[in-house]
């Protein structure tokens, strides 16, 4: 493995209050760059994904074109989810074969060991490893999400089917969370032993759901997966999307930090969520649409909102499909000149 040249992003997550916010960004490896686009054209993403250096290649191009100090795992939450016997394709988002709808159909799901549910994952990390310069992060889904395209089949305005399942059948519920729970753990303690530095939990849909719902569906499989991965060292990250409310109930899970979207100012959620916990975030991914002077705004914005506690600058949810990579570059200078000591002396 090759040696690790830059540890920021790390330190942040140990609790440090550095001079500098160390950044990464969701989506960074991917369709919003040419070298990638180019990629695609000759492969699909279920190719990239399953073909080691390909994915090597995807999750090391922006570590290559920018300064940014961690490198994220090109794959998807549903990967582990084929050894389970369930049937995916992309387009362009996940489609499941035969939706998940009954009780017979979760017990008939595979639990596969280990190292059978994805050695190319294993592959991919260490590959990378042994050619990058910043902490990698492996990543995967939250229980909860997943079980979300399973039972609705693909995506959807309202994810009706899915809610319904919940209220309808929470016992089969609960079965099927509790085998994505296990699968989950070993998938993503696979991804730690094979070389990842850093984990990120994925809750894309908790947001659906009002704090009852997610106390009963979501939070204690999360809190499981983060208890089982603790004894390996490694930090812990967990992302729900569209939240707010879920704050009061988000600050005790047994994670090192927790992402949040561009909705509320980091301070704010810092506030509610207390002080224990490392905040990433939280940048609107749109705000990359923009011209370089109004990027350098918002993210100044988000800079100073992050002042007061341990920040890993992100942007609230994934890159967007048209983003400029110069634009990036852009919001990527503007990170690396903001002085967090200097700005707390100026107050």
């Amino acid at each position: 493995m090759s040696v690790l040249q830059n540890d920021l992003f790390l330190r942040v997550l140990q609790g440090e209050d550095t001079a500098r916010a160390p950044m990464w960004f969701m989506r960074q490896a991917g369709r919003y760059l040419p070298e990638y686009r180019a990629l695609k054209e000759k492969h699909s993403f279920w190719q990239m994904a399953r073909t080691p250096e390909l994915a090597a290649e995807v999750t090391l191009q922006p570590v290559r074109r920018y300064a940014i100090d961690a490198a994220i795992l090109f794959q998807d939450i549903m990967t582990p989810l084929p050894p389970m016997g369930v049937d995916i394709e992309f387009n362009p988002g996940p489609v499941i074969g035969t939706p998940i709808r009954t009780l017979a159909q979760i017990e008939a799901l595979r639990v596969p060991e280990i190292d059978e549910i994805t050695p190319f994952v294993g592959e991919a990390i260490r590959l990378i490893r042994s050619d990058c310069r910043v902490p990698l992060i492996g990543f995967g889904g939250a229980p909860l999400t997943l079980a979300t395209y399973l039972i609705e089949g693909s995506g959807s305005k309202d994810y009706a089917q899915f809610r319904r399942f919940l209220r309808a059948e929470p016992h089969a519920a609960h079965a099927l969370l509790e085998k994505l729970t296990e699968v989950s753990i070993r998938y993503l303690t696979m991804q730690v032993r094979a070389g990842a530095q850093a984990i990120q939990l994925f809750d894309s849909w908790a947001g659906l759901h009002d704090i009852p719902m997610y106390e009963a569906f979501s939070k204690p499989y999360n809190k499981r997966i983060f208890e089982a991965l603790r004894p390996l060292g490694v930090p812990l990250l967990y992302l729900a999307v569209d939240c707010t409310h879920l704050y009061p109930t988000l600050g005790d899970l047994p994670c090192d930090a927790i992402s949040i979207d561009w909705r509320t100012p980091i301070h704010v959620a810092r506030a509610q969520l207390g002080h224990g916990k490392v905040i990433q975030g939280n940048l609107d991914p749109a705000a990359l649409l923009g011209p370089p002077d109004s990027i350098r705004r918002a993210a100044s914005v988000v800079l100073r909102s992050g002042l007061g506690g341990p920040h890993v600058f992100n942007l609230g949810h994934g890159m967007l499909l048209h983003t400029p990579p110069d634009h990036v570059t852009a919001l990527v200078d503007t990170v690396l000149a903001f002085d967090r000591r200097a700005e707390h002396r100026s107050d």
